[in-house]
């Protein structure tokens, strides 16, 4: 009889752990990337959340069902770990005097721009959301989870999980339409638009226009 997965993973069974990071890492790394918006954390969050999987690999529970929610929920936790490291990190920076500019590796990223940009748009309307809504959200929605294997991953009652998923799509549908209006939050939306001037003229063109027809019409005059 062929021991399940997660059986080996609970036994410490090296060959099963690296079984469980081909199958599983880049999903982890996506929904690492979705969670912070930092591809570089993103990278580091891949290799705490194996290696927290593996300190907490007796708590692994018996069956045949896929290991990727529970491992999910590590890295949510992770996330938030590591966010709020990176924050108590750059708070210390802020205090630091600025280092000497350094050359710009721009061009090293460019190809990276488009889903950075793309991937920076979500970040800013699902940063407004509370953080509970949020993990639901990229659970959800972006990983496919069911409510059910959502809150077993994030150790929340089921209840909890649906009543957050239809706030955070209200609220991000909110957030899309005033982004899409170019309004804020609160706000009318609203923007002053100033009214272009006629094709092919520049501001100041017509008293400019009226200055030279005099002064012809001077020079004219002075040659008479």
């Amino acid at each position: 009889m062929e021991i399940s997965l997660r059986a080996r993973v609970r036994a410490g069974d090296p060959d099963a752990f690296r079984q469980l990071f081909d199958e599983h890492a880049s999903v982890v790394h996506r929904h690492a990337v979705r969670m912070t918006g930092n591809w570089v954390m993103a990278d580091d969050i891949v290799s705490l959340t194996f290696l927290e999987a593996w300190r907490l690999r007796e708590r692994v529970l018996p069956g045949d069902d896929s290991l990727r929610p529970w491992l999910l929920g590590i890295a949510t936790n992770v996330a938030r770990n590591t966010a709020r490291a990176a924050r108590r990190h750059q708070a210390a920076l802020s205090k630091v005097p600025p280092p000497d500019p350094v050359p710009d590796f721009a061009d090293e990223v460019t190809q990276r721009m488009a889903d950075t940009a793309e991937l920076a748009a979500a970040q800013k309307a699902l940063s407004r959301l509370r953080r509970g809504e949020r993990e639901v959200f990229t659970l959800c929605v972006w990983e496919g989870l069911d409510a059910a294997t959502a809150a077993e991953a994030l150790g929340v009652a089921v209840g909890t999980v649906r009543a957050r998923l239809s706030r955070a799509r209200k609220r991000l549908r909110k957030l899309t339409e005033l982004e899409l209006g170019g309004g804020t939050e609160g706000g009318t939306g609203q923007s002053r638009v100033q009214r272009p001037a006629a094709v092919g003229q520049l501001p100041g063109s017509h008293q400019q226009a009226a200055r030279s027809t005099q002064e012809k019409k001077r020079t004219q005059e002075q040659k008479r």
